[in-house]
């Protein structure tokens, strides 16, 4: 299962990824879309729980994952935090919230169409009327280009040594990542591979999914950090 070994070592591989300063990108565009007057956050696919450390001193937050193994992880940093294990398109908490975010490209593990028709309505189900949905796309079928190598040292400190690298595939409108990782440890040294299938959607593909759950969208091609975002308010 994906994310069954890297979850512990999620926090050390991405630990270039500045999520203080995304956030508060985020902050400020929830605040300029949001026309509700509450202040409750669901993070959906909220892996470790990193973006979620720095938009709890904002919101009043949840969050939801797909993986137990990336929620023991996030519930060990947020123990006051409400986290519950759950599939993006299938989830029911039978609440709303006034903001619904999908980050990191999460919504990437959507493998067709129906499955972001789903994702996205269900999300949109979970949101408060005036409230927002935020969403950080995977790449777009004219973006993933298969043969690329990516990899090398990814993590360099005296007990911890990672390298994880994979040569990127395209099978149809899956993007196909073999992740490999070499991890060592005082106690050991191990390899372990784990798969990545992830959608490749156009631009218009997501315009759709977000139409069809009757919300209007606006698409900041910057986003967080380069990879755009769609936001989602109801029509």
């Amino acid at each position: 299962m994906t994310y069954q070994k890297s979850a512990v070592y999620y926090d050390a591989i991405y630990s270039f990824k500045d999520y203080a300063k995304e956030s508060e990108v985020l902050h400020g565009l929830i605040q300029s879309n949001k026309r509700s007057t509450g202040n409750r956050l669901l993070e959906v696919a909220c892996g470790t729980g990193a973006h979620l450390t720095q938009l709890q001193a904002h919101y009043q937050a949840e969050a939801l994952d797909l993986s137990e193994d990336m929620l023991v992880m996030a519930r060990a940093k947020h123990p006051g935090v409400p986290l519950h294990q759950g599939d993006m398109r299938t989830f029911d908490l039978e609440q709303r919230f006034d903001v619904v975010v999908c980050l990191f490209s999460s919504i990437g593990y959507m493998q067709t169409m129906a499955d972001l028709h789903a994702a996205v309505a269900n999300m949109a189900r979970h949101t408060q009327p005036g409230g927002v949905l935020l969403i950080e796309p995977w790449f777009t079928v004219d973006e993933f280009k298969p043969g690329t190598l990516h990899g090398g040292m990814m993590v360099n400190t005296p007990d911890l040594k990672i390298c994880r690298m994979n040569v990127s595939e395209v099978r149809g409108r899956l993007s196909i990542m073999e992740m490999h990782h070499l991890v060592a440890t005082p106690s050991a040294i191990e390899h372990f591979v784990e798969r990545h299938e992830m959608g490749l959607f156009t631009h218009d593909g997501y315009l759709a999914a977000f139409a069809a759950a009757q919300m209007s969208v606006v698409y900041d091609s910057t986003g967080l950090d380069g990879r755009g975002l769609y936001i989602g308010t109801f029509k």
